[in-house]
Protein backbone atom coordinates (compact mmCIF):
# COMPACT_ATOMS: atom_id res chain seq x y z
CA UNK A 1 0.00 0.00 0.00
CA UNK A 2 1.25 3.39 -1.09
CA UNK A 3 0.51 6.91 0.44
CA UNK A 4 1.48 10.69 -0.79
CA UNK A 5 2.88 12.78 2.06
CA UNK A 6 3.75 17.03 2.25
CA UNK A 7 7.23 15.83 1.08
CA UNK A 8 5.65 15.58 -2.60
CA UNK A 9 6.57 11.77 -3.21
CA UNK A 10 4.75 8.41 -2.89
CA UNK A 11 5.88 6.60 0.06
CA UNK A 12 5.17 2.28 1.07
CA UNK A 13 3.62 1.96 3.93
CA UNK A 14 4.84 -1.51 4.15
CA UNK A 15 8.54 -0.08 5.25
CA UNK A 16 6.98 -0.51 8.90
CA UNK A 17 7.95 -4.07 9.05
CA UNK A 18 11.34 -3.14 9.54
CA UNK A 19 11.16 -0.20 12.42
CA UNK A 20 11.08 -2.59 15.45
CA UNK A 21 14.01 -1.21 17.39
CA UNK A 22 11.87 0.17 19.93
CA UNK A 23 12.47 -3.28 20.84
CA UNK A 24 15.97 -2.67 21.77
CA UNK A 25 15.29 0.04 23.57
CA UNK A 26 16.52 0.00 27.61
CA UNK A 27 13.17 1.70 28.64
CA UNK A 28 14.21 1.97 32.06
CA UNK A 29 16.79 4.32 31.45
CA UNK A 30 15.26 6.58 28.77
CA UNK A 31 15.55 10.47 29.68
CA UNK A 32 13.41 12.80 28.10
CA UNK A 33 14.23 16.35 29.04
CA UNK A 34 11.37 19.53 29.00
CA UNK A 35 8.58 16.60 28.75
CA UNK A 36 5.44 18.68 30.11
CA UNK A 37 4.10 15.16 32.05
CA UNK A 38 6.83 13.11 33.77
CA UNK A 39 7.44 9.96 31.89
CA UNK A 40 5.43 10.80 28.60
CA UNK A 41 8.98 10.63 26.32
CA UNK A 42 8.67 6.62 26.75
CA UNK A 43 5.39 6.62 25.31
CA UNK A 44 6.36 7.52 21.71
CA UNK A 45 8.52 4.46 21.35
CA UNK A 46 6.04 2.19 20.13
CA UNK A 47 5.08 -0.49 17.41
CA UNK A 48 4.44 0.63 13.88
CA UNK A 49 0.58 -0.73 14.41
CA UNK A 50 -0.06 2.22 16.87
CA UNK A 51 2.19 4.78 15.24
CA UNK A 52 -1.44 6.80 14.64
CA UNK A 53 -2.24 6.40 17.75
CA UNK A 54 -3.42 9.69 19.08
CA UNK A 55 -4.04 9.24 22.93
CA UNK A 56 0.11 8.84 23.62
CA UNK A 57 2.20 11.97 22.91
CA UNK A 58 5.05 13.64 24.68
CA UNK A 59 4.50 17.35 24.49
CA UNK A 60 7.05 19.75 25.43
CA UNK A 61 7.03 21.77 28.59
CA UNK A 62 7.49 25.73 28.41
CA UNK A 63 9.51 25.76 25.16
CA UNK A 64 9.68 24.09 21.91
CA UNK A 65 12.03 21.77 22.42
CA UNK A 66 12.20 18.43 23.80
CA UNK A 67 15.40 16.29 24.21
CA UNK A 68 15.77 12.46 24.25
CA UNK A 69 18.61 10.19 25.31
CA UNK A 70 17.76 6.61 24.11
CA UNK A 71 20.14 4.01 25.49
CA UNK A 72 19.76 0.66 23.91
CA UNK A 73 20.37 -2.99 25.16
CA UNK A 74 23.42 -3.55 22.42
CA UNK A 75 25.20 -2.22 19.40
CA UNK A 76 22.57 -0.93 16.67
CA UNK A 77 23.11 0.44 13.26
CA UNK A 78 20.96 3.00 12.62
CA UNK A 79 19.05 3.18 9.42
CA UNK A 80 16.02 4.71 9.35
CA UNK A 81 13.90 7.61 11.43
CA UNK A 82 10.16 8.37 11.23
CA UNK A 83 8.41 10.62 13.21
CA UNK A 84 4.60 11.55 13.52
CA UNK A 85 3.67 14.78 15.27
CA UNK A 86 0.81 16.85 15.68
CA UNK A 87 0.15 19.27 12.49
CA UNK A 88 -0.59 22.40 14.71
CA UNK A 89 2.67 21.57 17.28
CA UNK A 90 4.98 19.86 15.06
CA UNK A 91 9.05 20.36 15.21
CA UNK A 92 10.25 21.63 12.31
CA UNK A 93 14.02 20.17 12.86
CA UNK A 94 16.00 17.21 14.77
CA UNK A 95 19.65 17.10 15.27
CA UNK A 96 21.04 13.36 16.22
CA UNK A 97 24.00 13.09 18.65
CA UNK A 98 25.72 9.29 18.34
CA UNK A 99 27.06 7.63 22.16
CA UNK A 100 26.61 10.50 24.25
CA UNK A 101 24.87 9.52 27.65
CA UNK A 102 22.66 11.82 29.48
CA UNK A 103 23.11 15.00 27.11
CA UNK A 104 21.56 17.61 28.69
CA UNK A 105 20.82 21.11 27.06
CA UNK A 106 24.18 22.66 27.55
CA UNK A 107 26.03 20.21 25.22
CA UNK A 108 23.85 21.16 22.52
CA UNK A 109 26.57 23.80 21.26
CA UNK A 110 28.78 20.83 19.73
CA UNK A 111 28.13 19.59 15.93
CA UNK A 112 25.73 16.91 15.66
CA UNK A 113 26.27 13.42 13.61
CA UNK A 114 22.81 14.28 11.47
CA UNK A 115 20.43 16.81 11.38
CA UNK A 116 16.88 17.07 9.26
CA UNK A 117 14.53 19.38 8.45
CA UNK A 118 11.40 17.82 9.22
CA UNK A 119 8.16 17.58 7.34
CA UNK A 120 4.41 17.26 8.30
CA UNK A 121 3.97 13.52 8.46
CA UNK A 122 0.30 12.81 9.36
CA UNK A 123 0.68 8.86 8.24
CA UNK A 124 3.90 8.12 9.38
CA UNK A 125 5.06 6.79 5.77
CA UNK A 126 7.93 9.90 5.34
CA UNK A 127 11.54 8.23 6.26
CA UNK A 128 14.82 9.84 7.34
CA UNK A 129 17.76 8.47 6.13
CA UNK A 130 20.59 7.87 8.25
CA UNK A 131 23.88 8.00 7.40
CA UNK A 132 24.98 4.29 8.56
CA UNK A 133 28.64 5.29 8.24
CA UNK A 134 27.95 7.66 11.01
CA UNK A 135 25.67 4.79 12.94
CA UNK A 136 26.96 1.91 12.59
CA UNK A 137 27.61 1.24 16.11
CA UNK A 138 24.99 2.89 18.16
CA UNK A 139 24.80 1.96 22.09
CA UNK A 140 22.99 5.50 22.89
CA UNK A 141 21.25 8.03 20.46
CA UNK A 142 20.31 11.42 21.55
CA UNK A 143 17.25 13.23 19.75
CA UNK A 144 17.21 16.83 19.80
CA UNK A 145 13.29 18.04 18.05
CA UNK A 146 12.79 21.77 17.97
CA UNK A 147 10.01 24.07 16.85
CA UNK A 148 10.83 27.11 14.84
CA UNK A 149 9.70 29.13 17.57
CA UNK A 150 6.15 30.60 16.75
CA UNK A 151 4.56 27.94 18.66
CA UNK A 152 5.18 27.34 22.78
CA UNK A 153 5.24 24.14 22.38
CA UNK A 154 5.76 20.75 20.30
CA UNK A 155 3.87 17.42 20.11
CA UNK A 156 5.53 14.55 19.35
CA UNK A 157 2.81 10.68 18.73
CA UNK A 158 5.86 8.70 17.69
CA UNK A 159 9.37 8.14 17.18
CA UNK A 160 10.33 5.18 14.54
CA UNK A 161 13.68 3.94 14.23
CA UNK A 162 15.03 1.36 11.93
CA UNK A 163 18.29 -0.87 11.58
CA UNK A 164 19.89 -3.76 12.95
CA UNK A 165 20.75 -4.54 16.25
CA UNK A 166 23.00 -7.08 17.60
CA UNK A 167 24.22 -8.20 21.68
CA UNK A 168 26.96 -6.09 23.13
CA UNK A 169 30.03 -8.22 24.17
CA UNK A 170 30.97 -8.48 27.81
CA UNK A 171 34.15 -9.65 28.47
CA UNK A 172 34.59 -10.13 32.49
CA UNK A 173 37.59 -9.07 34.25
CA UNK A 174 40.43 -11.85 34.62
CA UNK A 175 42.98 -11.64 37.39
CA UNK A 176 46.22 -13.37 36.96
CA UNK A 177 49.00 -13.79 39.48
CA UNK A 178 52.49 -14.15 37.93
CA UNK A 179 55.99 -15.43 39.57
CA UNK A 180 59.13 -14.09 39.17
CA UNK A 181 60.27 -17.47 40.78
CA UNK A 182 58.66 -20.03 41.27
CA UNK A 183 58.65 -21.61 44.75
CA UNK A 184 58.49 -25.54 45.22
CA UNK A 185 56.82 -25.43 48.48
CA UNK A 186 53.49 -23.65 46.88
CA UNK A 187 52.83 -26.24 44.26
CA UNK A 188 53.14 -29.47 46.26
CA UNK A 189 53.15 -32.41 43.74
CA UNK A 190 53.41 -36.15 44.23
CA UNK A 191 57.50 -36.08 44.27
CA UNK A 192 57.20 -33.62 47.33
CA UNK A 193 54.85 -35.37 49.19
CA UNK A 194 56.86 -38.77 48.60
CA UNK A 195 59.88 -37.27 49.99
CA UNK A 196 58.03 -36.38 53.33
CA UNK A 197 57.52 -39.75 53.81
CA UNK A 198 60.57 -40.86 52.73
CA UNK A 199 62.06 -38.59 56.02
Amino acid sequence: MEHRCNCGSVHDTEIGVNYNLFEKIDKDRVECLNEHEEDSGIKVFKTWEERLDRSEYVQSDIEDELLFNIPFTGDVKLKGLIVVADEDYSPKKVKLYKNRPHMLFDHLNTCPDQEFELITDAYGVHEYPIRTVKFSSVQHLSLYFTGIGNTEQIKIYYIGLKGEWTPTHKHGVTICTYEARPLISDHPTGINEASRIVK
